[in-house]
């Protein structure tokens, strides 16, 4: 497809956009949540001169729109953003939380179907860490739900080496600062009384600021090596039965209900589309069936002719007359 381009398109005032509508946004950001790119991919398209913007092409991110109107990439209109969509993910022991891995090493994002199209990670689990990994289309709803000040709860299993006391486990309710990094509130306690000269126990581990490697730094601290974690909850998301590898799309009408902050306060930018409610898009319930399949049997009765009494002439009659041996 050719565009044609204006003989004289108008000058673009980098300055100025950049410093005009707070509510307005990079360029980067807004390509990067209609599904263009990361914002460093688009840094160097933009570079390469594959960006223009009312028919002059771009030579630097510094600048701030309103909306995806009058963008061209490799001269093709961008598509407006998506509405916002969570997935859960079962994220598998040994991959990496990251796009690309310069050794070559599995990613999670290998294992993600392709229908997903481009989605960011709500935090990081690092390469031993399994379990649940949330993923999204919506770079303000990620950060949002990284916050500490969102206050979810990140819920973990954890297999340790060495012997727990409920002693120590209580003393992390206070918080604990460990080579000067200081943890907030942590809820720790053992799933069973852990048996006598038993090597391993199960713990269930609550943290709500989730700084990196935060469980295993605060085992180790206890003088306990942790040999396997897994997360199960992430705020109202749980892993439940999804298998690993497995990834599963939070249905809107529970996405709403379950963040309703989000899409209440979250401010509208020219990087996400309007948070709107859409309940057509929402499942129905199915209407209550009131008769069991194969409950109600087919039976017509009529009236013999010579005899003036009523005759059943439907299936199960037909079994009943039905000569032994006639299977027709």
């Amino acid at each position: 497809m050719v565009h044609r381009m204006s003989d004289n398109p108008p000058e673009i005032d980098t300055d100025t956009q950049a410093n005009g509508d707070e509510s307005n946004d990079r360029i980067a950001k807004v390509l990067a949540r209609a599904g263009v790119g990361s914002r460093r991919e688009i840094e160097r398209m933009i570079a390469d001169g594959r960006i223009s913007l009312h028919g002059r092409t771009l030579e630097s991110p510094a600048i701030k729109i309103s909306g995806i109107d009058g963008i061209l990439v490799d001269g093709s209109p961008v598509a407006a953003p998506e509405r916002t969509k969570l997935w859960r993910f079962h994220k598998r022991r040994g991959t990496l939380t990251t796009a690309r891995d310069p050794e070559g090493r599995r990613t999670v994002f290998g294992d993600l179907p392709a229908h997903m199209g481009r989605v960011v990670t709500v935090g990081r689990l690092d390469m031993n860490t399994e379990g649940l990994l949330l993923l999204t289309n919506d770079g303000a709803l990620a950060r949002w739900l990284e916050l500490p000040d969102t206050g979810l709860v990140r819920r973990y299993r954890v297999r340790v080496h060495g012997r727990v006391t409920d002693q120590q486990l209580a003393g992390l309710k206070d918080g604990i600062t460990i080579d000067g990094t200081h943890y907030g509130a942590i809820d720790a306690a053992l799933e069973t009384a852990q048996k006598q000269g038993g090597a391993n126990a199960w713990l269930t581990v609550a943290i709500r600021e989730g700084k990196n490697r935060e469980v295993r730094r605060v085992m180790e601290h206890l003088g306990l090596s942790v040999n396997r974690l897994i997360r199960v909850d992430y705020g109202p998301f749980s892993l439940g039965s999804l298998p690993a590898g497995g990834t599963a799309q939070v249905p809107e009408k529970q996405l709403r209900a379950c963040l309703p902050d989000f899409f209440t306060d979250a401010p509208k930018t020219a990087g996400t589309p309007e948070k709107t409610h859409t309940p057509s898009r929402w499942a129905k319930a199915k209407k209550k069936n009131t008769v069991r399949p194969g409950y109600k049997r087919t039976r017509t009765r009529t009236t013999d002719g010579d005899t003036g009494q009523n005759r059943d002439t439907g299936r199960a009659a037909r079994r009943r007359t039905r000569p032994r041996g006639d299977k027709k």
